[in-house]
């Protein structure tokens, strides 16, 4: 626009910012009583170096800073700003429709973008088919992708990025609108894919004779990790989990149906996995059963899954000797108990984290575990009514390995914890949390006997209001009257960015009125005496 006549009759801008930078610097240092003449030798003697520095090494200070920094350096000059979006990697834009018009500037800038995700919020329209595709096609070298309630994107536009993203290597996708075509599309033409992540995918409903079947496709043999969350028909990924031979890492979160039979089939056909997540599943030891076929699993979290007892917990544990992380959330439903964990405890001396929700070990299961697995680093236990003084006594004086240590809604107490002070030597922090028998000189006595072990107690009552100690506005009844008459008006209008009712911006009102009040008449006080 004009600016490409003169360019020749002007320095270039290289020139122009070594020129601009070395005066500000200069002037920065010059004293006021120094004379014009001493003042233009300062000038010329000093140097600015940062000009002289390859946009490869600007990048890379570019790079170690945070995202606000990098925003703010790239308005110091025109080379900063060009030399900061070319060496961006990582993009997160918001996804409302009005980003279409500003796609071609926005990707001309950010070339190298490589990491992209796009998020909208639900009261919002999202950008559709034609956005996504004018994205892919500037953005071919991207390897990760998020969409978060995209809610106008089709198969259509589906297809058309994964032909032009092809290198795409992880893909996470909620609360979008494009059903099983769409998915299918990536996993055709992304040969690359290692990670798929997908929750309420809305395009895929609740009528499972509608849902045509999902993968395996190209990707299968590069995927490693595979997550479901919260999908009316998630079973339709069947063919994608049991033709991704490769695959190290399966969690499934809150899927309808029944997944027994599908996890055989799996089970059967994919022995390589290593990690497993189950939560709010219909799974029963059948399940547990196919999936001790995986020897190599380290992994195992079992979290509400009610159907799931001893006896499933058993042959996994049997099996599968490698199991490092066991999680283990029993929803109060007491099926898991002693006899698995003992189980656990003879079969897995490799056990390094133990979570246990809604069980009731007791001492014999947890002498055992201390006993059989000496590499027990990490020990949580969460609403045991089984786990009390004894109980905590045995993990002191067993556990020698123990690093870290949570106990919440147990009935242990402070005598539990004083055996803390002399077990467990290499436990660097303890947390407690809802236990009514443990008092907070308890764990100041702790504190004072391990100085440098970190006692963190959580006894769940609300803190009580320092201002009803402090001479504030609750001590003086005529104070209480006076709020009513000082309380600001708010308009009726409704805010949508922090959702605040008008009765919390009363209540709010209110507090700052009788602050407001309190201090006046403390004031007045003063003044008087």
């Amino acid at each position: 626009m004009g600016q490409s006549a003169s360019a020749a009759a002007i320095p270039s801008r290289r020139e122009n910012n070594h020129r601009h930078r070395s005066k500000s610097k200069a002037t920065a240092l010059i004293s006021p009583m120094l004379a014009a003449d001493e003042s233009d030798e300062v000038l010329e003697s000093v140097t600015d170096y940062i000009s002289d520095l390859p946009d490869e090494c600007l990048a890379c200070i570019f790079q170690s800073l945070g995202s606000g920094d990098r925003k703010r350096c790239s308005l110091v000059c025109r080379r900063w700003l060009t030399v900061e979006g070319q060496s961006r990697h990582r993009l997160s834009l918001n996804a409302h429709t009005d980003l279409q018009p500003v796609i071609l500037s926005l990707f001309s800038r950010f070339d190298a973008v490589t990491k992209l995700a796009l998020k909208c919020d639900r009261r919002a329209t999202s950008i559709g088919d034609e956005a996504l595709a004018l994205i892919s096609l500037r953005c071919r070298n991207l390897t990760r992708l998020k969409l978060r309630a995209c809610r106008e994107l089709t198969d259509a536009g589906m297809l058309a990025f994964a032909k032009n993203c092809k290198a795409l290597k992880k893909l996470s996708c909620g609360s979008c609108t494009f059903g099983a075509k769409g998915m299918n599309a990536v996993l055709e033409n992304c040969s690359a894919l290692e990670e798929l992540s997908v929750k309420r995918l809305r395009g895929i409903g609740p009528d499972g004779s509608a849902v045509e079947p999902i993968g395996p496709g190209v990707a299968a043999s590069s995927l490693r990790t595979i997550c479901l969350k919260e999908l009316y028909n998630g079973q339709c990924f069947g063919p994608l989990i049991i033709g991704a031979k490769n695959l190290r890492t399966l969690k499934l979160f809150r899927c309808g149906g029944d997944w027994d039979k599908l996890l055989q089939v799996i089970a059967e056909r994919v022995t390589s996995m290593v990690e497993i997540h189950l939560e709010k599943l219909q799974v029963s030891d059948v399940a547990l059963a196919a999936i001790s076929n995986c020897l190599d699993l380290e992994i195992l979290h079992l979290v509400k899954t009610p159907d799931c007892t001893n006896v499933g917990l058993i042959s996994v544990s049997e099996r599968c000797k490698l199991l490092r992380k066991l999680h283990i959330d029993g929803w109060k439903s007491n099926r898991v108990g002693d006899e698995g964990l003992i189980s656990v405890a003879k079969s897995c001396p490799n056990l390094q984290e133990l979570v246990l929700i809604g069980v009731n070990p007791t001492k014999a299961s947890l002498e055992t575990l201390a006993t059989n697995c000496p590499n027990l680093e990490r020990l949580a236990l969460c609403g045991s009514d089984t786990v009390g003084d004894p109980e905590l006594l045995c993990i002191a004086a067993k556990c020698g390995a123990l690093k870290k240590l949570c106990i919440k809604s147990c009935p242990v107490s402070d005598v539990g914890l004083e055996g803390l002070a002399s077990g467990c030597p290499n436990m660097v922090k303890v947390k407690v949390k809802k236990c009514r028998l443990v008092t907070p000189e308890g764990a100041d006595s702790l504190r004072a006997k391990r100085p440098t072990l970190a006692v963190n107690l959580d006894t769940g009552e609300p803190p009580q209001d320092a201002s009803a100690s402090d001479g504030g506005a609750q001590d003086n009844p005529a104070v209480e009257l006076l709020p009513l008459a000082t309380q600001p008006a708010f308009p009726d209008i409704a805010s949508s960015s922090t959702g605040r009712s008008a009765s919390f911006k009363s209540r709010l009102s209110l507090l700052s009125g009788r602050t407001l009040v309190a201090c006046t008449l403390r004031r007045w006080v003063s003044r008087n005496s």
